[in-house]
């Protein structure tokens, strides 16, 4: 096998070839460029020094600056492995939480486009202080058996990461992938069912109301909408929560690559709100629509699944038109304060 030098200095011609595995030939820059084409673009000049250094250097000693490295990335895993499991198998199978399946890839992508902050500087001893609260909190949540907290336990160690190799600037300059890193993690299940039941007694009211302008015999009760021959039971799933959750995440992903005020990325935001409760409003409307005037068949089964994704592209169209509209008036309001 091939032995690189690691650094050699003579003159600002000369580079340092390994022959044999064993010795280094002495060849000058463009000797080297005529026989070894392949080694010369391997190497390249330090800057200032006219020192030249393989870029491919795999001596023993450059493997142990990593070490460290690869240390604290197997700790890493070993401690947070729990947390990150969890949060995989929730995404595969968990439907309240499958949009972190698209989240977690986005933010990701996102955080590498926008690259690194040019003044990034170490800060070890904020980093370090923040991973130590996430260790903390890895370890009160291990003891609850506690998700929640022991997910969000794993996003302050990753925070911790960043502050520590390029400071809390980076962190800030990646507000955008963090913050859609905190929308895929699940709510608990507790908290889901205490926002579920109001949303459905919301979602039967705004159904049945629907319903009666059109005509159709209809009597509420609770979250139960009877028509003649046929009940409609809003479900939880029928709540508009997923449809909810993934336009707020929607919400904040258009709102930071579209928009540039805080100001209208919060109320594009806040928009997701009533936007999903209207058309879930819509969607059971039409439910009951279909089931009374066409075939009660309809109430269930394919054509109701596909009405709920027909409606939440519809809702997406809406919030990327309000988002194009608050892009057009940002720049009508730069022009007219730079005229």
């Amino acid at each position: 096998m091939w032995r690189a030098c690691n650094r050699v200095s003579v003159g600002k011609n000369v580079l340092s070839w390994p022959d044999d595995g064993n010795m280094c030939n002495w060849l000058s820059l463009n000797e080297l460029t005529q026989h070894r084409p392949e080694r010369a673009e391997s190497m390249h000049l330090a800057k200032g020094h006219g020192v030249f250094k393989n870029k491919f250097d795999f001596s023993i000693e450059n493997w142990r600056d990593y070490l460290p490295v690869a240390v604290g990335a197997v700790a890493f895993l070993v401690l947070f492995w729990k947390p990150i499991l969890t949060l995989g198998q929730d995404w595969w199978s968990n439907p309240e939480a499958g949009h972190g399946l698209l989240l977690g890839p986005v933010a990701v992508f996102l955080a590498y486009r926008s690259g690194w902050v040019k003044k990034r500087r170490l800060q070890p001893g904020l980093g370090l202080t923040i991973l130590a609260g996430a260790v903390l909190l890895r370890y009160l949540s291990g003891l609850a058996a506690e998700l929640l907290t022991m997910r969000l336990s794993l996003l302050g160690g990753i925070a911790a990461i960043v502050v520590f190799l390029a400071g809390w600037r980076q962190l800030k300059h990646w507000w955008l992938p963090a913050l859609l890193l905190l929308l895929s993690v699940p709510i608990p299940t507790v908290i889901l069912n205490s926002l579920a039941f109001p949303l459905q007694l919301k979602a039967s009211q705004s159904g049945a109301a629907l319903l009666e302008w059109r005509h159709v015999p209809v009597l509420l009760s609770g979250n139960v909408i009877h028509l003649p021959g046929r009940s409609l039971f809003v479900t939880e799933a029928c709540s508009g929560l997923r449809s909810l959750t993934a336009l707020i995440s929607l919400g904040v992903l258009i709102g930071g690559i579209w928009l540039r005020a805080p100001l209208s990325r919060i109320g594009l935001v806040l928009a997701a709100v009533p936007v999903a409760m209207l058309l879930n409003g819509i969607r059971i409307f039409l439910t009951g629509f279909l089931v009374y005037y066409v075939n009660p068949n309809l109430g269930d089964g394919f054509m109701h699944y596909t009405e709920g994704w027909a409606l939440f592209v519809v809702a997406f169209a809406i919030l990327g038109g309000m988002a194009w509209v608050l892009s057009g008036t940002e720049r009508r309001l730069l022009q007219w304060r730079s005229a």
